[in-house]
């Protein structure tokens, strides 16, 4: 790699890890640890969710998709309005409401203390298998990038993160989410920018080629959800995106970030919808690079796998100087998704089980030596994670049938406590139903290749697993609390 561009790499990752640490001396409370006192801007706010819901793994598998493929995955991104706005109707109220830090806090006051507990250990365990997954799966271009080792990669990654996440707090998290959503932001517009100026015929021929290759389509709309149609994609990204900005901890916590409710939607509208352009760009970075590589196949190896041509672009045909800040777009991708995981996990652990079953009343400097000993744990436990991925045939599919595993109940537990009068019984078989049905839903291919009656396989494409698994738990406890009220 060029001097200049290995400067500019090291440059940011200094500048970011040194911007996060300088929160850490100003004068600090547990508050100001978890929700930056209630004092934070909603445009900063707003990009560090943005920033948060961009990880390196959509910096480069959307490129990847719309290259190998077509626009089917962008519908997931045309789910995100409809959810934003049930979030900031309904979700936002109700936890500005509690005053509790914790997103698991409501589940006690509906179901009691085991919905709780239940709801943040699989959070908890989520955001390990997703930091662990991010920072492997963004240690494999960087490996091609810089020629370092994959776990050097995941150790450095993990270390950075960790020092601003543990001493800054949620104030490192969401500024230094914020500086570096906008290098995302510039890092895609600039390596869009160079195709433009590179590919013989310009933009014009761009479309003209993607056109004649069916690039822009978005799928199927057929009513069919064993594959990836658009409708299967549409209703997975609205149960998927109605998961993050309803009841995951890292977007909730900065709700309470916020000085007043209002500016708290403000920051959701902007952060949820500053998505939809943006992974636009990513897939249109994609169709680009198919467009680029047609008009001039010598500059492409044969045979190289749709995932590898952003990264083989970057490195071979970026002007000296974008190489490196694109590489410090990728890695701010991942930073900044893995930092709110470590946050937000260390919150849960004081407010969900420290505070609730080991000390009650703890002192401020108990709780900020809690906060930030968790985050340290956290984050070795998320590079150990990370290291084990290492050698993972598949570690995205792995990820995703961990994640749906682990959180695919909570969205149907929320829901149900909220639009029914169903009690801890009816919750209780509720859950327990919906999870044997996403484990089975998850398994079943493994299953199969282990002998398992093939019949008995899931027939639905694997992104329906967490909206059937919502779907039982919901109408199972719903429908069991309307059979108990009828008698």
């Amino acid at each position: 790699m060029p001097i200049l561009d290995l400067s500019i790499f090291l440059v940011y990752m200094l500048a970011i890890v040194g911007f996060g640490v300088s929160f850490s001396f100003r004068k600090r409370s547990a508050s100001d640890f978890t929700t930056g006192g209630g004092r934070l801007p909603s445009w900063a706010i707003g990009m560090s969710i943005f920033a948060t819901f961009v990880s390196s793994i959509s910096f480069l598998a959307l490129p990847g998709n719309a290259y190998g493929g077509n626009w089917n995955g962008f519908v997931f991104s045309l789910s995100i309005p409809l959810a934003a706005w049930i979030a900031v109707k309904f979700f936002v109220p109700l936890y500005r409401r509690l005053q509790s830090e914790s997103a698991y806090f409501y589940l006690e006051q509906r179901f009691g203390a085991w919905a709780r507990i239940y709801a943040s250990l699989c959070y908890l365990l989520t955001q390990l298998a997703r930091m662990g997954a991010i920072m492997y799966l963004l240690a494999l271009p960087m490996n091609a990038l810089l020629g370092w080792s994959i776990p050097m990669i995941i150790v450095i990654t993990g270390i950075s993160v960790v020092v601003y996440s543990m001493f800054g707090g949620i104030e490192a998290v969401v500024w230094t989410d914020a500086v570096q959503g906008i290098i995302l932001i510039g890092g895609a517009l600039a390596c869009l920018g160079v195709i433009f100026l590179n590919i013989p015929g310009g933009p014009s021929e761009l479309i003209r080629i993607a056109q004649e290759s069916d690039k822009f389509s978005l799928g199927s709309f057929n009513l069919d959800f064993t594959t990836s149609t658009f409708w299967m994609i549409l209703v997975y990204g609205l149960f998927i995106n109605l998961q993050n900005f309803g009841i995951d901890q890292s977007y909730v916590q900065r709700y309470l970030t916020a000085r007043t409710e209002q500016e708290a939607k403000k920051s959701t509208w902007l952060g949820s919808l500053l998505y939809l352009p943006v992974s636009f760009v990513f897939f249109f970075i994609g169709t680009a690079l198919f467009a680029f590589y047609q008009a001039q196949p010598d500059l492409l190896p044969e045979g190289i796998a749709p995932d590898k041509v952003f990264p083989h672009f970057i490195v071979h045909q970026l002007p000296v100087g974008v190489t490196g800040l694109l590489i410090a777009s990728i890695f701010a991708a991942g930073m900044s998704t893995v930092s709110t995981s470590i946050n937000s996990s260390a919150t849960v652990i004081l407010s969900d089980h420290f505070k609730k079953y080991i000390h009650p009343n703890p002192s401020e400097k108990l709780s900020l030596r809690v906060l930030r000993l968790t985050s340290l744990g956290m984050g070795l436990a998320s590079i150990l994670v990370g290291l084990a991925f290492n050698g993972v045939t598949s570690a995205l599919d792995a990820w995703w049938a961990l994640s749906s595993i682990f959180s695919g109940g909570i969205l149907g537990l929320f829901l149900l406590g909220l639009l029914s009068k169903a009690q801890k019984p009816q919750a209780v078989l509720g859950v327990i139903l919906g999870v044997l049905v996403i484990a089975w839903m998850s398994l079943s291919s493994i299953l199969v290749k282990n002998g398992m009656d093939a019949s008995l396989a899931n027939p639905l494409h694997t992104n329906m697993t967490i909206v059937i698994g919502t779907a039982v738990v919901f109408l199972v406890g719903f429908g069991l609390g309307s059979l108990v009220k009828g008698k």
